[in-house]
């Protein structure tokens, strides 16, 4: 067998059109086992100077056979894997003829090529889901070479000759996932190989693959507080470094109850409406949906009425909407998470209410729904006292700017919320009011004057210390409460 040749062709790029939700939705650690498997088709070019002679001058080649390969690797970061596997590349053959008639005869060859690779893969992320990445290899492969020949063909003294070698490959290839797991990739490799005969050619691999992904996500570790420091002249606040979240666009959608009740109003059903199709249009999405209740009566009792609540909602959406059992939770929080005064009607009835609290998802521009109130929240942290917005949110304030421009007829609400603590010092709610003002008043100013939303678009409300989302008790606490949301309404 000859020298084998041919050059990698360019591939075309993928389109991609959504962003999954689950990836901003959790704390993710970007090392982890995968396995995987590519089919497609090898071309080889086989040498025919190397063949014909005066007498050997007739040749048919096939040059073409499907090839395949398996494959394990561990992915040590978003850049970098290292993979190994098997390969099988086919067999290629040709026959060559004497001239003339009178002295008719052949010769023919083939050759089988397999063995083991070891490459390094360099990733480049192009978006959440899309990537490219090209790879560089040691493989040991088997050539099994055959050869015959009949009539005035020169004779074979060696019919089987069969060589193992290293050698190395190279590649490039785009991938796109589907989901955290599971992935597909599209490949073009080239493999240097060294046949039974002395001769080292190239042979390429046109290929279409699938990759899964084991233990992509873990629970984040937990954190350790520093012990408190004595203060002897002024205060030291510890700011506990909180990962920015970014691009988290969260569905929110409030229903409240009569009192000792957990069957939904016709208004509420139609709220439910938007929800169930929200979450059609996202199928990776999952919701918790959480019930609560005011402090009337038992605390046992509540704890099962919010439940009941809670279960009714999760019913409601599979049976009407048909979403997966497995895409919903429902939670009973009883009077432990108040929201307003239990001391009023108004305040119990407040509590009174269910939160559905959806996996978050990013490309709000194809969002759709149907006439009812559904917001959608994006969270900016701050430091303590601070109305200075951090630059990793600029991005995606530039993103909330867009939609809205494109979306005249959605309006934008900038709530801000403050802390009752700062370290181990209480804040007055007077002061946590007024830092709550200023980080509103600082987000909206930012859209309307850097990023030109128009500004009957966009509101600004400050609740202080009001609706706290951690107790504060920790340092991380108190800077999860230290927040904006921006909420988006649709109009009936």
């Amino acid at each position: 067998m000859k020298k084998i040749a041919k050059t990698v062709s360019a591939l075309g790029l993928l389109g991609c059109a959504v962003i999954n939700s689950a990836y901003a939705a959790e704390e993710r650690d970007e090392s982890f086992w995968y396995i995987g498997g590519n089919i497609g088709q090898s071309r080889a070019k086989i040498d025919e100077a190397r063949i014909v002679t005066p007498t050997l001058n007739s040749i048919s080649i096939d040059d073409r056979d499907t090839a395949y390969k398996l494959l394990g690797g561990y992915q040590f970061n978003d850049n970098f894997s290292v993979e190994g596997g098997y390969f099988d590349l086919g067999q290629f053959s040709y026959v060559a003829s004497t001239t003339p008639p009178a002295t008719a005869g052949t010769k023919s060859g083939s050759i089988k090529l397999n063995g083991l690779n070891i490459d390094a893969v360099g990733m480049l992320p192009l978006t959440e889901r899309f990537s490219a990445f090209g790879r560089l290899g040691l493989i040991y492969a088997q050539a099994q070479d055959s050869f015959s020949s009949t009539g005035a063909a020169p004779a074979v003294t060696n019919p089987s000759p069969s060589k193992t070698a290293a050698n190395y490959k190279l590649g490039l290839g785009l991938q796109y996932d589907f989901s955290k797991a599971l992935g597909m990739r599209v490949e073009a490799e080239r493999y240097r190989i060294d046949d039974a005969i002395g001769n080292t050619g190239d042979v390429d691999m046109y290929s279409l693959g699938l990759v899964y992904r084991f233990d992509r996500t873990k629970p984040a570790p937990a954190r350790k507080e520093e012990p408190a420091k004595a203060v002897v002249t002024a205060p030291i606040y510890v700011i506990v470094p909180v990962k920015v979240m970014t691009a988290q666009y969260c569905s929110v959608l409030n229903i409240e109850f009569e009192i000792n009740q957990d069957e939904m109003q016709a208004e509420e059903k139609e709220k439910l409406a938007v929800l169930g199709n929200y979450m059609k249009k996202y199928p990776d999405t999952t919701a918790v949906i959480e019930g609560h209740s005011d402090n009337v009566g038992t605390s046992e009792k509540n704890l099962k009425l919010s439940q009941e609540r809670a279960q009714s909602v999760v019913n409601y959406l599979m049976e009407n909407f048909k979403i997966a059992e497995s895409r919903l939770t429902a939670i009973g929080y009883g009077e432990t998470r108040p929201i307003a005064d239990n001391s009023t009607k108004e305040g119990q009835q407040a509590n009174r209410r269910i939160g559905a609290v959806i996996a978050c998802v990013t490309d709000i521009e194809g969002l759709k729904v149907k006439a009812a109130r559904i917001t959608v929240a994006m969270e900016l942290e701050f430091e303590p006292y601070s109305a200075e917005i951090q630059p990793a949110y600029r991005d995606e304030l530039a993103r909330v700017a867009k939609y809205l421009k494109a979306n005249p007829s959605v309006t934008a609400t900038v709530e801000a919320h403050a802390g009752k603590f700062v370290g181990k010092k209480k804040v007055s709610e007077e002061v946590s009011l007024e830092v709550s003002k200023r980080r509103a008043a600082s987000v909206v100013n930012y859209l309307v004057e850097k990023l030109d939303v128009p500004r009957s678009q966009v509101s600004a409300e400050a609740f202080g210390q009001t609706r706290r989302i951690a107790y504060g008790t920790t340092l991380e606490g108190q800077q999860e409460n230290r927040r904006v949301n921006i909420i988006f309404n649709y109009k009936k």
